[in-house]
């Protein structure tokens, strides 16, 4: 059974994304001076006293867009007082009613859903008597609120847990499956991609650059699973980012990325791979989270370019990424977008996995032969006796040698790609570890022999792969480029 919905709603600039923050006991909607920051419905669950409830910030009612958005930020307010169970009426009490309070007044009356009227920014007592005028608007007894200062958040609280219905025995705080992060620069497709996912106009889709500013969470039931799907503002350079909303949509973004199980880096077709895409490929591997490349707009360009050679120049431009899968979709048409959620599930998996003391050995034991580890620096042989997995999320192998401070990073990335050739990890990062052993008598069953299941060939991976599923390129299905293999990076 969904959970009830309370729904903050109100004119601009009366603080409602900062109460919402407040109730959230977190950051998440973007507080700026500027009207109409809020475009969105920004949503989030919330658990007071053994109760839970789903929290929606709203954009404020009778904006005038600066990006001529109007009619998409009121069509969003709509879904959510639709959707509520219950509203929160928030007004400035500095201000008093306004002419346009007086509107949202009247809209709620006619919504038929219970309301509270909370007056905010009241942060001292001298504008307490200020709130008498409130009761004029026919909705009920006003709560002097401070969302800054955290003033009567408890007395909020009380009111909307009163005002709720009773709680189903099977209340609880939704958990999803997987939580995707959605990045990339502005205009790429992402939020069309999500509305997609949604069957629903969940998020403002517009070729405004910059319509996204919060980072938004969808909920999709998919086969059975649950998955929050991260909508992030469209990235731009550094230099180029003005004022505080945009560094706060970057900063977002970047959380998202850090909370995320995994990540869809939206790249545009029919716009060169530039220095933003670059940003995020490196974020992305600095915090070692399992990615997918999804190129948008493929119907754009398909017939002047082939995957395999879009797969190159991807290859080149983001150096360090070269192991992650690339989907090619069109979200305007709803082309394969399911099918790189299937993916990004996929991946997923492999970053879950876990493999056998003895199966990492048997492929240590092929990568030495294959090739052995370089001197040390004086010259001794360096000798990895024994490997073990000892961590998921990224894949984390801890490899024991006579002297690691010794095994050079070039031997490092060539271990990372054996060890993606010969175990399960070929689309997931992979992290490996070195400790001093004295040798592998020290660990007898790390030594045990077991048989590696043989690597299919290309062939055989492209023969296996269904027709309604995107194509996937990456180390472990079709190499990019033969050459390409032997520069693998960490």
């Amino acid at each position: 059974m969904p959970l009830s919905l309370v729904a903050i709603v109100g004119r601009p600039n009366v603080g409602k994304s900062s109460l919402f923050n407040a109730l959230a006991r977190e950051q998440i909607s973007i507080v700026d001076p500027t009207a109409g920051v809020t475009r969105d419905r920004v949503s989030t669950f919330i658990e007071e006293s053994g109760r839970f409830f789903e929290l929606v910030d709203t954009g404020g009612m009778g904006i005038k867009d600066s990006d001529n958005l109007t009619d998409q930020v009121e069509a969003q307010i709509s879904y959510a007082i639709a959707a509520a169970t219950l509203l929160i009426f928030v007004l400035d009490v500095r201000e008093g009613i306004t002419p346009l309070d007086n509107k949202v007044a009247e809209r709620l009356r006619h919504a038929g859903k219970p309301v509270i009227v909370v007056a905010n920014k009241a942060e001292s007592e001298k504008t307490d008597s200020e709130s008498a005028a409130f009761y004029g608007l026919g909705l009920g007894e006003p709560l002097l609120v401070s969302a800054k200062e955290g003033r009567n958040r408890g007395l909020l609280v009380e009111r909307i847990l009163e005002l709720l219905p009773p709680p189903a025995a099977d209340d609880r705080l939704p958990q999803a499956d997987m939580t995707v992060a959605i990045v990339g620069k502005r205009n790429a497709g992402k939020s069309t991609f999500i509305n997609s996912l949604a069957g629903q106009e969940r998020v403002i889709v517009s070729e405004v650059p910059g319509t996204t500013r919060d980072s938004v969470d969808i909920r999709i039931e998919k086969d059975g699973l649950t998955y929050v799907v991260i909508d992030t503002a469209g990235l731009r350079k550094r230099s180029s980012v003005k004022g505080d909303i945009e560094f706060y949509s970057r900063v977002r973004a970047e959380r998202a990325i850090r909370r995320a199980d995994i990540s869809l880096l939206f790249l545009d077709a029919i716009v060169p791979i530039g220095t933003v895409d670059q940003h995020l490929g490196r974020f992305i591997m600095d915090t070692r989270k399992p990615v997918v490349i999804v190129v948008n707009k493929w119907d754009e360009v398909k017939g002047r370019a082939s995957t395999g050679d879009f797969a190159d120049y991807i290859g080149r431009e983001l150096t360090g990424l070269d192991f992650a899968p690339i989907t090619f979709i069109s979200s305007i048409n709803s082309q394969n977008t399911l099918a790189a959620l299937d993916v990004a599930r996929s991946v997923f998996k492999q970053a879950h996995t876990r493999v056998s003391t003895g199966r990492i050995n048997k492929a240590l034991d092929e990568a030495t032969r294959r090739r052995k580890p370089p001197s040390g620096k004086q010259g001794g042989l360096v000798k990895i006796y024994y490997g073990t997995q000892v961590a998921v999320d990224p894949p984390t192998i801890t490899l024991f040698a006579n002297d690691p401070d010794n095994v050079s990073t070039a031997y490092v990335r060539y271990l990372v790609h054996q060890f993606r050739e010969l175990l399960p990890f070929a689309e997931t990062p992979l992290r490996l570890l070195f400790r001093r052993s004295g040798g592998d008598d020290q660990h007898p069953a790390a030594r045990a022999k077991a048989h590696l299941p043989k690597t299919p060939s290309a062939t055989e991976t492209r023969a296996r792969a269904s027709s309604t599923q995107p194509e996937r390129i990456g180390h472990g299905a079709a190499p990019r480029n033969p050459e390409r293999r032997k520069r693998k990076r960490i």
